[in-house]
């Protein structure tokens, strides 16, 4: 299943919901997507708080994949083709370079 494919699912099942209603309680705006996103990048972190690896791999995909949900579902009501998005990101990525942090800042000690 390709990224158009897993977007598509995701519209059903939104719809399934009625989140996509007009007067729907969880309504689906670019803001509440872009909040409901990081709160679930927060759940993710919460697996690696006070370790450093998680010790629950099927919680941890679970939170992986609402991550994805939520980014699919904003990039394609914010009209964005994701796959695009991300191989354009590559590209300038791989014409950047990233600088070690000095060696007199606090967090390089």
């Amino acid at each position: 299943m390709d990224l158009q494919q897993l977007t598509q699912e995701m519209h059903r099942f939104v719809a399934a919901k009625g989140w996509y209603e007009p007067n729907s309680p969880k309504p689906q705006t670019l803001r509440n997507l872009a909040v409901s996103l990081c709160l679930e990048a927060a759940e993710v972190l919460e697996h690696f708080q006070w370790r450093e690896t998680s010790d629950d791999s099927e919680a941890l995909a679970g939170e992986l994949a609402d991550v994805a949900l939520y980014l699919l579902q904003l990039a394609s009501l914010a009209e964005i083709d994701l796959e695009q998005a991300i191989l354009h990101k590559l590209e300038r990525n791989y014409q950047r370079t990233w600088n070690d942090l000095p060696s007199d800042t606090p967090s390089s000690k």
